[in-house]
C-alpha cells in the first residue's frame, strides 16, 4: 500500500482529494489529508461580509463534510515536512508518504509592517482577508459616521488581486445607499504604478475609480503605520492620513514551509509553473496559494490547476513524462458596485481581453465590461463553490486552459 498525503484541506487540498480518490485504487493507494482547522471558509465571501451582503453562516462550513469517503482525514497541526526522508511531522505522529501534495495556502502577515498591529488594530485599522477581520470591519461600518477611508495594498502577491479594488467600489456603493457618500472620502493606495497588475485591465479599472470619485495614490511603498497621527508613511517620507484604514497586509505562505526550509522569502514553494511539480523534489507537488507560480492567487486558478495536477499525478505514478500544461489561466469577477460587475479572463502571457464568456459571440457574460449579469454570476459562484468546485465536479463549458474563442486579444510571446 502506497501513501499519498495532502497537506491542507482548504480549496485546493479539498479539490485534490475529490479528484484523486476515484482515480486511485483503494487497495493500492491510501489518501490522507491533514489540516489543523475544523472550519472551511468561502474566502471570496469575506469581501461581502463587511457590507452585510452575506451572513456569517454563508461563508463557513465544517470542512470534513467535503472530504470524500475513502480519504483519511486528520485534524492536527503540521509541524514540519522532511522531504529527504519522505515524512511529515504532526504534533504527535509522523506520516510517511510516497507522494506529497502541498496545499497549505497563504495568510496575511500584518506583523511584517511596522505599526500595523498597533493600538488601532481592529479599532480603526482592519483587514478583510480573514473571517475575523471582515466581521470586525462589518461591525465598524455599521456605526461609522464618515471621514477619510483609505483602502491600502501593502505589496504583491496577494490572494485575489482584484479584491482591494472591489472593496473600494463596494464601499462607494454602500455609502451612497446609506445616503452618506458626501461624508466619506475614499482613497485607494497601491504600490503598483496602476490600478491592477495587468495594463489593459488597469486602464478599465482606473476609469471606474475616476467615475466613482475614488482617489488613487500609486507607487506607495509603505514603511510604517503611525498610530498616533493616524497616517501611512512610505519609505520616501510621504504620509497619507486616515480615519478608517482598510488594509491588505503582506501575504505569505504558511509558517510550516519556513520551518521545513522549502520556501522563498515569502514562504511560497518554488514550483514548476506548467506541471505544478516542486522544483526541488520530484515526488512533491504544490497547488493553489502555496506555490510561487506567477498566476493569481485565486480560487479559479486553484480549480484549473487541480485538473492539470490530477492528470500529472497519474502520469507520475505510471512513470510517464508530466504534461507542461497549466497556462496560468484565471478568470475573476470584479464587483463594481450598484449590482454590477466586470469579468476578466487571462493567463501567464495574455492580458485580460474584451469579448464574451464562455461562448463565443453568445456569452452570456461579457469581458471587461460592466453588467448586472456579471454581478449575478459573482453571487452564483458561492453555490458553485460549495456544490461543484470543492467536490471536483467539472464546471460545464469552462476549460482549464484559456480559450481564445470569442475574444479580442493580443498574445505577448
Amino acid at each position: 500500500m502506497k501513501n499519498l498525503l495532502i497537506l491542507g484541506a482548504g480549496t485546493a487540498g479539498t479539490m485534490m482529494a475529490n479528484h484523486l480518490r476515484p482515480k486511485l485504487k483503494q487497495n493500492q493507494w491510501k489518501i490522507t489529508i491533514v489540516d489543523q482547522f475544523k472550519t472551511h471558509y468561502y474566502q471570496p465571501g469575506f469581501l461581502f461580509l463587511p457590507f452585510d451582503t452575506y451572513s456569517e453562516d454563508q461563508v463557513k462550513k465544517v470542512g470534513k463534510k467535503f472530504i470524500p469517503k475513502g480519504v483519511n482525514y486528520i485534524q492536527k497541526k503540521i509541524e514540519r515536512i522532511l522531504p529527504q526522508e519522505n515524512k511529515v511531522e504532526l504534533v504527535d505522529e509522523i506520516i510517511q508518504y510516497d507522494i506529497l501534495i502541498i496545499a497549505t495556502g497563504s495568510k496575511i502577515a500584518p506583523e511584517e509592517t511596522e505599526g500595523l498591529l498597533g493600538p488601532l488594530w481592529k479599532k480603526d485599522i482592519f483587514d478583510f482577508y480573514t473571517f475575523e477581520g471582515a466581521l470586525a470591519l462589518r461591525n465598524k461600518l455599521r456605526e461609522w459616521k464618515g471621514g477619510e477611508l483609505v483602502v491600502h495594498l501593502t505589496e504583491m502577491p496577494i490572494k485575489c488581486p482584484v479584491a482591494p479594488l472591489e472593496f473600494s467600489f463596494l464601499a462607494d456603493s454602500f455609502f451612497r445607499e446609506k445616503g452618506m457618500r458626501d461624508k466619506v472620502e475614499i482613497t485607494y493606495v497601491t504600490p503598483l504604478t496602476g490600478a491592477f497588475t495587468k495594463p489593459t485591465c488597469s486602464t478599465a479599472l482606473s476609469y471606474l475609480l475616476e467615475e466613482k470619485n475614488i482617489k488613487m495614490i500609486p507607487d506607495f511603498s509603505i514603511e510604517m503605520v503611525d498610530n498616533e497621527k493616524k497616517e501611512l508613511v512610505d519609505f520616501e517620507g510621504k504620509s497619507i492620513p486616515f480615519d478608517l484604514l482598510v488594509t491588505i497586509p503582506t501575504n505569505m505562505g504558511d509558517d510550516l514551509i519556513k520551518r521545513s526550509g522549502m520556501g522563498d522569502e515569502l514562504n511560497f514553494v518554488p514550483t514548476h509553473k506548467h506541471t505544478l511539480q516542486s522544483e526541488a523534489h520530484e515526488n512533491i507537488f504544490v497547488i493553489g496559494d502555496a506555490t510561487n507560480v506567477p498566476a493569481s492567487k485565486a480560487g479559479s486558478v486553484a480549480h484549473f490547476q487541480a485538473e492539470t495536477l490530477t492528470d500529472n499525478i497519474i502520469l507520475y505514478i505510471n512513470g510517464y513524462t508530466l504534461k507542461e500544461e497549466f497556462d496560468g489561466h484565471a478568470n475573476c469577477f470584479i464587483e463594481t458596485g450598484h449590482n454590477k460587475a466586470l469579468l476578466i479572463d487571462f493567463n501567464y502571457v495574455t492580458e485580460p481581453v474584451h469579448g464574451t464568456f464562455p461562448f463565443a459571440g453568445i456569452g452570456p457574460l461579457s469581458l471587461l465590461k460592466e453588467s448586472v449579469l456579471n454581478h449575478w454570476g459573482k453571487l452564483a459562484f458561492r453555490w458553485i463553490y460549495w456544490n461543484m468546485l470543492l467536490k471536483g465536479i467539472p464546471i460545464p463549458f469552462v476549460s482549464r486552459n484559456m480559450s481564445f474563442k470569442g475574444k479580442i486579444f493580443d498574445i505577448k510571446r
